[in-house]
């Protein structure tokens, strides 16, 4: 395939050709690249974005079918020159960010060669499965302990789920990746469950300990099945997780992580043979855990740090990796704080009504205008439920189109409200049975909302303290990652509506995909990313939010939810 790269210079070369061609009245061919896929495609001129990237095989979502009302085809030019932007535009674009070149595809027209960005929330969810991180790969500089061959396994071991890359360790090559729920799910939802199941029974470390060696040896095997090879021919592993998974893995106590002041037992970072930890591999085989940062900030959040490189950053930057548990950094004249905030598993579509994960037929884009609802389906399949970032979009238009209060509460004279069943609460339908796999209607309900407003005060208010903490105004902080799953589905805009992100221009935020398992690739493979783990360690100031005196009225005034589109 041709290169994917176009330097300025030859950008204004074609379009200065592509004009000259038009003017002698032939209709000039222009190349799109769309990153991070891979994907480009040729086109004529003054063809549309969302055409081009049809073209091209990438899916992206188009909740108002094309017209130019709603944001969920956004998208980012990087190189190139596009027609100036519609009054459509205008009307959902801030000039700040169509200075920082986003655009609707479906308003876009090209007028050159073109290098554009996809942000992950444009993307039908298929595709951004495809997708780990859109921050560099990994090139490793010098080696760990100057192997020359062999392969590394880098595992993110999340809460809900594990995401494992096999990797050359001479190159940095991912050979493989691969993904499986975490089967310690069956003793309890979140890591508080888990602890308390310890707690319960005197089998209940072991137990849990094997579920995750279980998880650990299915993710290995099915690597070195995709890439053709041997469990013996790997020599490296990192594993970062949250501060529990890491006690849990090891057998250590986690009691403690269940109250106040949440302590580690252990925070230190740890060099182990992959027979300690029970892994079957090369007699020779390391392990490295990385070191905790917190009780509730585990090195998962570490790796962030590391792919995003937050850390180094010379401007007033933050890092959300939002989950069950979200961590959040925030980087400001060399200072890193970073703080643990409980967002509760409403944002992965539990404990809500209808609520499911983001898997096929899960409401993920929601739409209302003019009183009529369009909802957009992972995979485009009839409704079967909604999940996070659905319920994110639901909320948002609920509030923009006066559904919903400041407080949260419905219109009961609205459009599609209702009285709960047996008359307690309201509910409000988003699909009609006609339209979903249920066989009735799918709703979101007045439970649902108070569960989302519990989630994203947490979040925002937990920003608020570090910005407080660093002296730094909200405004002040110009860029903001957002890391993991479910910032990889959400609808940036949605969230700064609701106030569960700072008012900030769109453009000063960027989904990141799985940062972690890309910072436990970087810790696996190069000598310089695991001394970055100390000296983060050693500058990081954790701020505990359950002690912390503004933590309670900025939570209060995050409850609220916004009213403008």
């Amino acid at each position: 395939m041709p290169s994917r790269r176009v330097t300025w210079h030859t950008i204004a070369g074609e379009s200065k050709k592509a004009a000259d061609r038009l003017h002698m009245g032939e209709t000039p061919k222009l190349r799109v690249d769309f990153e991070p896929l891979n994907r480009w495609a040729v086109v004529e001129w003054n063809t549309t974005l969302l055409e081009a990237a049809r073209a091209a095989g990438v899916e992206m979502v188009t909740l108002c079918g094309g017209a130019g009302s709603c944001e969920s085809c956004e998208i980012q030019l990087l190189q190139g020159q596009l027609n100036p932007p519609t009054k459509e535009e205008h009307s959902i674009l801030s000039e700040e960010d169509l200075a920082q070149g986003l655009r609707l595809a479906c308003q876009a027209t090209a007028a050159s060669d073109l290098r554009l960005l996809v942000p992950l929330s444009s993307l039908d969810q298929s595709q951004r499965l495809q997708l780990e991180a859109i921050v560099p790969s990994v090139v490793p500089s010098s080696l760990i302990r100057g192997r020359k061959s062999g392969l590394g396994l880098a595992v993110d071991l999340g809460t809900s789920k594990l995401a494992g890359y096999l990797v050359d360790m001479e190159t940095g090559e991912t050979l493989a990746t691969a993904g499986a729920m975490n089967p310690q799910a069956r003793f309890g939802e979140d890591v508080i469950s888990r602890i308390a199941y310890v707690g319960r029974r005197p089998s209940g470390a072991r137990e849990l300990r094997e579920a995750a060696i279980q998880a650990l040896e299915g993710i290995l095997d099915e690597l070195c099945s995709a890439a053709g090879v041997a469990r013996s021919q790997v020599v490296e592993v990192a594993i970062v997780g949250n501060t529990a998974m890491h006690h849990l893995l090891l057998g250590l106590p986690v009691s403690q992580l269940g109250a106040a002041p949440y302590m580690p037992a252990s925070a230190q970072a740890m060099d182990l043979s992959s027979a300690q930890i029970g892994l079957r591999l090369d007699p020779g085989a390391r392990v490295h855990l990385p070191p905790l940062l917190a009780g509730f900030v585990g090195s998962d959040h570490l790796a962030v740090l590391l792919a995003t490189g937050l850390w180094q950053t010379e401007q007033t930057a933050a890092a959300i990796d939002i989950g069950t548990n979200t961590e959040i950094s925030l980087a400001h004249r060399g200072r890193l704080l970073s703080c643990s905030c409980a967002s509760g598993p409403a944002l992965e579509g539990a404990h809500i009504r209808h609520g499911m994960r983001a898997g096929p037929g899960a409401i993920e884009r929601v739409r209302i205008e003019g009183g009529v609802v369009s909802v957009h389906t992972i995979a485009g399949i009839p409704a079967e439920g909604i999940c996070g970032s659905g319920l994110v979009d639901a909320v948002a238009e609920m509030r923009a189109a006066g559904i919903l209060d400041a407080r949260g509460a419905a219109d009961p004279l609205a459009p599609d409200v209702r009285p709960g069943p047996d008359g307690r609460g309201w509910e409000f339908v988003l699909v009609a049975a006609t339209g979903g796999l249920r066989g009735k209607d799918i709703v979101v309900t007045g439970s649902d909302v108070r569960q989302l407003q519990l989630a994203k005060a947490a979040i925002r208010a937990g920003l608020q303290v570090l910005a407080q903490e660093a002296g730094v105004q909200e405004q002040m902080i110009e860029k903001v990652d957002i890391a993991g799953a479910f910032g990889s589905y959400l609808n940036i805009r949605s969230a700064v509506r609701l106030g569960m992100l700072p008012p900030l221009p769109r453009g000063r935020f960027r989904q990141v995909g799985n940062a972690a398992g890309l910072g436990a690739r970087q810790m696996l493979t190069t000598a310089e990313q695991r001394a970055a783990e100390g000296e983060i360690v050693r500058r990081m100031q954790y701020v505990e939010l359950a002690t912390h005196p503004g933590f309670a009225a900025a939570f209060v005034q995050a409850m609220q939810l916004q009213p403008g589109r």
